[in-house]
């Protein structure tokens, strides 16, 4: 008998090629796959059930130690154990213990480097990381994930009054926390509800951020002060300083100036076609281009003709998205941020132009939230953009000066 436990010799299992199950008796079988791996297998029967059980790799498992986990697996079966149920909560509960040495920043680290790809660029990785940092790490940083509970998640929501004074980014930073908490359960570092939750949880705690949010702009220049500021700006020497003045005359986002590409510019046209995976409607946008913006595009097009537009300091990369940020930081204009300026932008045509809202708003490339509006512009409204850009270039580069108590002639349009 008990030669049926020892079919198998550690030379033959060295030299098996053939692909197929090769027994070893008692249920254990070496497994030789089409590709010339090997691993060992545990085959039983339990309540009527025909089952496998992998045991392991060859030759990280020998011969001997294979025949004692089948013998172990044979023993639990006689218990009326299934080895599988045992051996799946034995993987479970070193993970919980794993999970106490685990902390919500190293789950937070993980969470985002998992994730990282899939989201739409760098900047989005850098804004989950930050906000993490600043309102998490301070109150449960170090704190074994498992350990995170409705209290903690609380303080961090409630500290220095951030879920009243700053109710949208308080928002994200709660779903943020849920996102981490809820993948920390599934990698078995936590076991229970998530007490980041919002419904059923802690919207009977906090109050719904529609009744406590105050518009968070972003800080922007008032529009009658853009002509003292473009004087200023030209005066700034590198590429930061005409990638933000293209920015301001096409009032682009930043993500979409700085992935420019040559092969979207289309110097006959006078049009700049931003495809649709850079947008952030996921639409395609064509930006009519004033002879000002054209001319920043001519200068640089001398140096290079392919790739970026606006190129960074390593070869085949475009422009670092602080760029132009440090750049207002080196004119002492702290106050002011790059997306700001599509706020005077927007401002300037409500206030100094009769062009009709949603040529403005075609402009800046926003969505259109009523699906009424939607369904019936079909159009870009191309050409009463490319009007307005041009009044928008002569806008900027008049000095304040030169347009105090000036009458504006406001155009109507067709």
């Amino acid at each position: 008998m008990a030669r049926q436990f020892e079919r198998l010799k550690p030379l033959s299992v060295e030299r098996l090629k053939n692909p197929g199950y090769f027994p070893d008796g008692g249920g254990l079988y070496l497994q030789v796959s089409p590709s010339g791996s090997k691993s060992w297998i545990f085959r039983f029967t339990l309540s009527g059930r025909a089952r496998e059980m992998g045991l392991g790799p060859y030759p990280t498992i020998g011969l001997a130690e294979a025949r004692g986990k089948a013998n172990d697996c044979r023993r639990q079966l006689l218990e009326g154990i299934d080895p599988i149920t045992a051996r799946n909560a034995e993987r479970q509960a070193r993970q919980l213990a794993a999970a106490n040495m685990m902390t919500f920043d190293e789950c937070a680290k993980a969470y985002v480097a998992s994730h990282r790809a899939g989201w739409k660029n760098s900047k989005h990785a850098d804004q989950w990381e930050n906000t993490l940092r600043d309102y998490v790490s301070p109150v449960f940083g170090s704190v074994p994930v498992a350990a995170v509970d409705t209290g903690l998640v609380m303080r961090a929501l409630e500290r220095d009054s951030l879920w009243t004074a700053k109710a949208e980014t308080a928002s994200r930073l709660r779903g943020r926390i849920e996102n981490i908490l809820s993948w920390a359960t599934v990698r078995g570092y936590r076991s229970g509800d998530n007490p980041a939750r919002w419904k059923g949880h802690l919207e009977e705690l906090l109050p719904h951020k529609s009744k406590v949010a105050r518009t968070e702009h972003h800080p922007a220049l008032p529009y009658p002060e853009i002509g003292d500021f473009f004087v200023i700006l030209r005066k700034q020497e590198g590429i930061a300083a005409k990638a933000l003045e293209f920015t301001i005359l096409t009032a682009a986002r930043t993500g979409e100036v700085i992935g420019a590409q040559w092969d979207e510019i289309d110097f006959a046209e006078k049009v700049w076609t931003v495809p649709a995976e850079r947008m952030k409607a996921k639409k395609e946008h064509r930006a009519p281009l004033c002879a000002r913006a054209l001319a920043i595009l001519e200068e640089l097009q001398q140096t290079s003709e392919e790739g970026f537009v606006f190129p960074g300091r390593s070869e085949g990369a475009s422009m670092s998205n602080m760029a132009m940020l440090q750049l207002l930081r080196r004119m002492g204009r702290d106050d002011l941020t790059v997306h700001g300026f599509r706020s005077t932008f927007r401002d300037w045509a409500a206030e100094r132009t009769n062009y009709p809202r949603e040529v403005a708003e075609m402009a800046l490339a926003h969505t259109v939230s009523d699906k009424v509006e939607a369904a019936y512009r079909r159009g870009d409204l191309f050409d009463k953009r490319r009007r307005m850009m041009e009044e928008w270039q002569r806008f900027c580069e008049t000095p304040s000066q030169t347009t105090t108590g000036e009458v504006v002639e406001i155009r109507r349009l067709a």
